[in-house]
């Protein structure tokens, strides 16, 4: 626990001279780093060239590969991340609110740094960049622990982002890599407090359930995505089939793919023959109930599990429901607050799913794959927030901040 300890108090005294060094200073040290990401590409890749290798030897899925593997352009979309990052509006400093009182105190309510962030993530080397904008934009310094399988990947990012805050001026501490695999160092720095101030756990569901259950410093839950479409008796059905083939085959690592498509039973054969013709064609493989069976001769029963599972892979559920109200009503049971959408050509329908269904992100005739931080407008994200407190939906710049309320008076008392 000693060197956990030691890392935490490292990170703090950095983000305390983080936070004296202005929003100037944090944009040029950030296109700093993008600069030095791009120029360092090669070296990048080598070192994320060993975690593939070693992830094909331990038969990892293929979909898990595809979130490991860096290339030349996943990392210039690292780069020009961090470059809106830098470009966007800088949230410290900001009045959120303010009164004067009848007594002549002046209140204002400020944004300021979280302080120490700890964000623990799996097989997905780009959000070493992305979490360590974030955090660096917001005056906060980043803890980051990596999974095993991107170890060689996470270590190259963080070094040339760490020597290119030394070049800087800002204290490399500002960005923390724990190279120590072992789960013993992970429970450590879930239970770092008096140091860290907020964890944010990003990957699958096991990873998010340890962390909710184990930590002992504030967490925001995020990531885990069983995500839903359904497709209403008034849809255009060659729309639903664009938006279904985009939502889980565009890339099916991702926490907003979709996972679980909802059939009215009014056009649940027409519609199925179309979708499934669209899913086929991108190698999907289905999972039906009985109703999509009889319809499709390709599909494979589904069992109970099907409906709960977030496969992050080639294959999707299917089932075929008698109104709106029993879509609703399966996402309620078996969805997980993420990414929900409705195809309908029925202005009742679409306000009905919009108000009855709860998710960070609630669609109408659009895919699921759009509940991202660039695509809202963010710049980088640090993960989509599952939960209600302190933010829900994708994490970005704004809301990697706190609140401190400053008064201003001329002598009162009380």
């Amino acid at each position: 626990m000693s060197d956990m300890i030691n890392i935490g108090a490292r990170s703090k005294q950095a983000q305390r001279l983080l936070s004296k060094a202005g929003g100037a200073v944090i944009d040029k040290a950030l296109n700093a780093i993008a600069a030095a990401l791009e120029k360092n590409a090669n070296y990048i890749l080598e070192e994320n060239s060993k975690d593939i290798r070693a992830a094909s030897e331990n038969n990892m899925a293929q979909a898990m590969i595809d979130r490991l593997t860096l290339t030349h352009d996943r990392i210039s979309g690292m780069a020009q991340g961090m470059r809106q990052v830098a470009s966007s509006e800088n949230p410290v400093g900001k009045v959120l609110w303010g009164e004067t009182r009848p007594n002549g105190l002046k209140i204002e309510k400020v944004a300021v740094p979280i302080g120490v962030i700890a964000v623990i993530f799996e097989a997905r080397p780009n959000v070493t960049a992305d979490a360590a904008a974030i955090c660096l934009k917001a005056g906060n310094s980043v803890i980051l622990k990596g999974g095993k399988e991107a170890i060689n990947s996470n270590k190259a990012v963080a070094a040339v982002m760490r020597n290119a805050l030394a070049d800087s001026g800002l204290p490399e501490d500002c960005i923390i890599l724990i190279d120590n695999i072992s789960r013993q160092a992970t429970t450590e720095l879930m239970k770092l407090n008096g140091y860290v101030d907020l964890l944010i756990p990003r990957g699958g569901a096991g990873l998010i359930r340890s962390v909710v259950e184990n930590a002992t410093v504030p967490v925001i839950e995020t990531g885990v995505g069983n995500c839903h479409i359904y497709v209403d008796s008034d849809a255009d059905i060659e729309m639903a089939a664009s938006i279904v083939a985009n939502a889980k085959a565009s890339r099916v690592s991702v926490c907003n793919a979709c996972e679980s498509l909802l059939i009215h039973k009014d056009i649940a054969e027409d519609a199925l023959l179309v979708i499934g013709d669209a899913l086929k064609a991108k190698n999907v493989e289905i999972r039906g109930d009985e109703a999509v069976c009889e319809v499709l001769p390709y599909a494979v029963p589904a069992t109970d599990e099907d409906w709960d599972t977030e496969y992050l892979d080639y294959i999707i559920s299917v089932k075929t429901v008698s109104d709106i109200d029993e879509a609703i009503a399966h996402i309620a049971k078996y969805g997980t607050g993420h990414s929900e959408a409705i195809i309908t050509d029925s202005y009742a329908a679409a306000e009905k799913f919009k108000a009855e269904v709860d998710a960070a992100a609630v669609y109408v005739n659009a895919s699921t794959r759009f509940t991202d931080g660039g695509e809202f407008g963010f710049g980088a994200e640090i993960g989509i927030s599952t939960q209600k407190l302190h933010a829900r939906g994708p994490l970005g710049i704004a809301h990697m901040v706190s609140s401190k309320y400053v008064i201003s008076g001329n002598g009162q008392i009380r």
